[in-house]
């Protein structure tokens, strides 16, 4: 079983591409989107739940070269 998980993600200025285009080659979404606001990209994913999350994240996605920051919502089955 896996949990769905979101990650907005800044980039340093004129990253963006870069970032979005490392993240595609690394194949860990499940939907990848460019936004609007205070976030540039927005991440969907699947983390087994037997995995650790934020070491999960922290090891493969937040070492791209060009992340500023990033703000991670877990989603719960609640319906």
């Amino acid at each position: 079983m896996s949990s769905c998980i979101f990650i907005q993600i800044r980039c340093k200025p004129g990253s963006t591409y870069n970032v979005a285009n490392e993240i595609v080659l690394r194949e860990l979404h499940s939907e990848l989107y460019s936004t609007s606001g205070d976030y540039d990209l927005m991440l969907k994913l699947y983390v087994n739940t037997d995995e650790d999350i934020g070491k999960y994240i922290n090891d493969k996605l937040l070492d791209i070269d060009g992340i500023e920051r990033s703000l991670t919502t877990l989603t719960f089955k609640a319906f």
